[in-house]
């Protein structure tokens, strides 16, 4: 077998030659061989299928796999020469040309490998900053808040009209052009007026009822509501207000640490403080790492380490990114593309920077990861999904089954490993 090797560059080697066709007709003869001694055909005992036989009802068959036997061994043998280990190849050889002609197929294939650099002086290159402290005022409107969400709501002992803030407690029926709709009817219903719970302009018109008061509160429901039936329609609730509750006032004090830190041994008022003032500054440092800290180490780090980028990976990306960009796209934008390769080549190479950019980082993670000793594991990358879907108001296992079926686990994955390396090295795990 004649074959060439062009090394274009550190990661990727391209490997060309030809599959004879003599090549070719000697694997059908053998794989003929093979499928007649497992083949059951009428007219013939199991295992005495003739080759001739099985060439004529499955001769299609018999050539794609023996061009594609031919093809391995044409690529084993390009990478034996070039030196490429298979443990070292990223994902299937990407062709440059498959063309048949009289002696055979002409084939070129690019093979891309995992990026070889040093990460030495990378400590060098962390950005500068410092720790946000939590002030006073932070803490005190804190530790307000939470006092204030645990105060109970009871009923007003001077009657008055409802205000912005109140709970209400109040009987509705819905009508939709006169007549009364399913679901939109109930009675000593609790409402808190300002919580956004109702359609848009319901609670506003609550304000200032009375009790024992009936009004007609007239909305429309939004165009993307739930209920096709309802949805962009006007309505007419007629509500009476049956009760109006006012928040009470809670204290602080260490009887409230005890409810709010559940599971802590004597839990103490200095305890819920220093509690506060820890998730305040976890809080401003995450905002921090996010907004600035983060962009500018992967930044740095990728205009520092300078290494040849496998192509199939660089490809795969730039899919990505377009593909991304073609969702954010209307109709009309997205029939300018359709059948128009150059416009859809030059919107390709309008990301490739990025594109080049996000795969370096990725490598630049994944050897400095190996470096420091970061890992995470499927159970951490579970973990952090359920607790998003929970926080969320998700059914957990399903927002597992979608990450899976979708093959999003190692996205996720990856982003985990790079903000838990970024935060040991930039000291934020301490």
């Amino acid at each position: 077998m004649n074959i060439t090797v062009n090394k274009v560059d550190e990661a990727n080697t391209i490997v060309s030659g030809t599959l004879s066709n003599e090549a070719i007709a000697i694997q059908i003869d053998k794989m003929a061989i093979q499928a007649g001694k497992e083949l059951n055909i009428d007219g013939f005992r199991k295992g005495k299928v003739p080759p001739h036989v099985v060439k004529k009802l499955h001769g299609e068959k018999l050539e794609q796999d023996a061009e594609g036997e031919e093809l391995k061994e044409l690529i084993d043998a390009g990478m034996k020469e070039a030196g490429i280990a298979q443990s070292d190849v990223l994902g299937q050889p990407s062709f440059k040309k498959y063309e048949k002609v009289e002696a055979g197929i002409e084939v070129e294939v690019e093979v891309s490998t995992r990026p070889i650099f040093s990460i030495e002086g990378y400590m060098d290159k962390l950005p500068a900053f410092e720790k946000p402290v939590a002030s006073q005022e932070e803490i005190d409107a804190q530790l307000k808040e939470i006092a204030e969400g645990q105060a109970p709501f009871t009923a007003i002992e001077t009657p008055r009209e409802v205000i912005s803030g109140d709970m209400t407690v109040i009987n509705f029926e819905g009508f939709v052009d006169g007549v009364a709709f399913e679901g939109g009817k109930a009675d000593d219903f609790n409402l808190q007026i300002g919580s956004g719970q109702f359609i848009p302009g319901f609670e506003d018109q609550i304000i200032g009822m009375a009790y024992d008061t009936e009004k007609e509160v007239t909305v429309t429901f939004p165009a993307d509501y739930q209920s096709e039936d309802l949805a962009g329609k006007e309505a007419m609730f007629k509500v009476t207000v049956t009760e109006i509750q006012e928040k009470g006032e809670v204290e602080l004090n260490d009887e409230l640490a005890v409810k709010i830190l559940q599971g802590t041994e004597d839990a103490t008022l200095e305890m819920l403080t220093e509690k506060v003032k820890e998730q305040i500054e976890s809080q401003a440092i995450s905002n921090i790492y996010n907004a600035d800290l983060k962009p500018q180490l992967v930044e740095t780090l990728v205009a520092q380490f300078t290494f040849a980028l496998p192509n199939n990976i660089v490809e795969q990306e730039i899919d990505a990114k377009v593909n991304a960009k073609a969702q954010e796209m209307d109709e009309a934008e997205l029939e300018t593309y359709k059948d128009n390769a150059e416009k859809v080549e030059t919107l390709r190479e309008e990301v490739r920077a990025d594109a080049e950019a996000s795969v370096r980082a990725t490598f630049i993670v994944d050897a400095l990861a190996t470096e420091e000793n970061v890992t995470v594991d499927d159970q951490e990358v579970s973990q952090a999904i359920y607790y998003e879907a929970m926080r969320g108001g998700q059914d957990p296992q399903k927002a597992i089954e979608y990450y899976q079926e979708n093959n999003l686990l190692p996205a996720v994955k990856m982003g985990m490993i790079e903000d838990k390396l970024f935060g040991k090295l930039l000291g934020l795990d301490k």
